[in-house]
């Protein structure tokens, strides 16, 4: 199983940016130790950052060819503004976990709804980093399910 998983705008700062909210992980850190995660569930882990939505709708979009089998995405501001996101998960018809580190619901207004979830099978938000280990195991547990 290949799970691709996909940070959005200024994560690259994660550890430095707001760690009060964040946390003072770095996402290479992060990164690092869901790779040690995706290796003892016989998984391959790939990871993509980028600040720019096309980059991101161009990485979701070449998913299946790459023979991905499963997403999880942080879009980060994204979440509140990417129809583009939206439509390229819906387009690949992939299985896919939004994680986000802090609780958006509890967060400013504006960061309550989010118009990619609708395009996944399952949001975490408020769990901190340990959500995109709880989305990684979602996914391989599903997957090993229905194979």
């Amino acid at each position: 199983m290949k799970i691709l998983l996909i940070n959005g705008p200024n994560m690259q700062l994660l550890g430095k940016r707001e760690p009060e909210i964040y946390g003072k992980l770095t996402l290479d850190e992060l990164q690092s130790d869901l790779k040690k995660v995706a290796l003892a569930l016989e998984v391959d882990l790939l990871c993509y950052q980028s600040n720019h939505e096309g980059n991101i709708v161009d990485k979701i979009g070449n998913a299946t060819e790459d023979g991905i089998d499963a997403i999880i995405i942080n879009p980060a501001a994204y979440t509140h503004t990417s129809v583009a996101i939206h439509d390229a998960l819906k387009a690949v018809d992939l299985p896919a976990v939004e994680v986000h580190i802090s609780n958006i619901g509890a967060r400013e207004e504006f960061r309550s709804e989010s118009l990619t979830a609708p395009a996944c099978i399952a949001t975490i938000a408020g769990l901190g980093v340990d959500g995109y280990e709880w989305a990684l195991r979602s996914l391989v547990k599903s997957h090993n399910t229905v194979v």
